[in-house]
């Protein structure tokens, strides 16, 4: 009797001493309860659209060498099933052998797919839309508040040499990729949303696949043009002191009779000109990495500078990751053209304005390449000034 009561005890003993283990094991990993997979918690959180850190499952991947032996059986055949397995070959960590040896070839399940077509079918194009439309209506409001900026003095009917024909082949092979470029770009976003319910299904495929032809081989001309505006107007784009003086006076777009003083590009025009070389250029790049696909990657290392240098934190980003799926470098390349794009494509829709109908005698720059001398004075005073001490100025001085 006595021992059964010891053996009793004994057990009773071990059976809580599980039970306690198991409890705070449950309490400092929630997973622990489903064996590693993921909680009540887990589902309800992904149906309300939250982060679900899945780390869980991403090292639940058991001894990689027979992770990596067992992914070796699976084929076409059929061969081991395992849990484990399918978990490595997700999160890239099984060893995998293919007969193709192209960068992405041995990445069987692409994890962050979904994540990037939710992004790029969503907030992408919902935002990108809006700042769009936001910018058409801002310069609809303007044009009806300002209304046409005229020449307000007497024309002289002399005019000016503004810009040789050399810089307006620069500028317009430049702007009429650009124009190419965003037309064809938007028709690959919207296309599905907003041309399919018009048009129908094969008649889009016909223009997409021409949009994407013309898309790809308009960009060495934006590049080209890029290039040539950079080297013919850098110089003239300096900022200068008196350029504080246009931005405080709005550069006169909101007071008749107002003219700030300006060089040959006013601070409005510097503006522009440094965000065309910025987007053109961030642009570019990734239109060259998604042209030579798995070719170019730059977001791992760009992440890992973020990361050292402190900017992540700061911005409130957290931790980059450093190690990304050659896949994942085509989709945050194909996010950022578009990011960009959008900015690019609100910031020429206020050029285009300003250029054409927003202003009398400016679109003369970019067509004759002469403009009139009262224009001149009345946008440009300090650069007609220029002009004028060069033409009485002697061959001596």
């Amino acid at each position: 009797m006595m021992l059964k009561r010891i053996c009793l005890s004994v057990f009773i003993s071990f059976f809580m001493y599980l039970t306690a283990s198991f409890a705070q094991d449950t309490a400092n990993d929630p997973h622990a309860s489903t064996g590693g997979a993921q909680t009540l918690a887990d589902i309800i959180a992904r149906q309300n659209g939250q982060q679900v850190e899945d780390d869980f499952r991403r090292n639940a991947t058991g001894d990689p060498n027979s992770a990596a032996s067992i992914a070796s059986q699976l084929g076409s055949l059929g061969g081991t099933s395992d849990a484990e397995v399918f978990r490595a070959l997700r999160y890239g960590t099984a060893d995998v052998t293919v007969s193709n040896n192209g960068p992405a070839a041995e990445v069987i399940i692409q994890d962050g797919g979904m994540r990037w077509l939710k992004f790029r079918n969503g907030p992408l194009k919902d935002k990108g839309g809006y700042l769009l439309l936001g910018m058409l209506i801002f310069l609809a409001l303007f044009y009806v508040y300002r209304g046409k900026i005229m020449i307000e003095g007497e024309k002289t009917g002399v005019k000016i040499m503004r810009f040789k024909l050399i810089e307006r082949f620069g500028h317009w092979l430049m702007a009429g990729s650009f124009i190419i470029l965003a037309i064809t770009g938007l028709i690959s976003l919207f296309g599905r949303f907003g041309l399919i319910p018009l048009i129908g299904k094969t008649a889009y495929a016909a223009i997409a696949n021409v949009g994407i032809f013309v898309h790809n081989w308009s960009s060495w001309g934006f590049m080209v043009g890029l290039v040539l505006v950079f080297l013919m107007w850098v110089l003239d784009n300096i900022p200068k002191k008196h350029d504080l003086k246009w931005i405080a006076q709005g550069g006169g777009l909101f007071t008749e009779g107002l003219h700030p003083p300006s060089t040959k590009f006013n601070a409005g025009q510097k503006m522009i000109f440094w965000a065309v070389i910025l987007f053109g250029t961030s642009i570019s790049i990734t239109g060259l990495s998604l042209l030579f696909p798995f070719q170019i990657p730059m977001f791992a290392g760009t992440f890992e500078l973020l990361n050292n240098i402190g900017i992540s934190g700061l911005l409130g980003l957290g931790e980059l990751p450093t190690t990304l799926a050659p896949h994942e470098e085509m989709q945050l390349a194909q996010v950022w053209h578009a990011i960009v794009a959008f900015g690019f494509i609100a910031v020429i829709f206020a050029h285009i304005y300003i250029g054409s109908v927003g202003m009398e005698g400016a679109i003369d720059a970019m067509t004759s390449g002469e403009v009139e001398e009262q224009w001149a004075k009345e946008h440009h005073g300090l650069w007609v000034d220029e002009i004028k001490a060069k033409e009485t100025a002697t061959p001596a001085e």
